[in-house]
């Protein structure tokens, strides 16, 4: 049986300059990062 492919996926980003960063880093700097959902295409 195979697994099933996600199809989203989290990514962290600094609010101020749009660097991309992890995701535990953004959830622990909550005044200046987001955690953004990005939908990917599934094969």
């Amino acid at each position: 049986m195979a697994r099933k492919r996600t199809t989203t996926v989290k990514v962290g980003r600094d609010a101020k300059t749009g660097k991309f960063m992890t995701v535990s880093e953004a959830k622990r700097r909550k005044k200046t990062a987001v955690v953004e959902t990005i939908k990917r295409k599934t094969k």
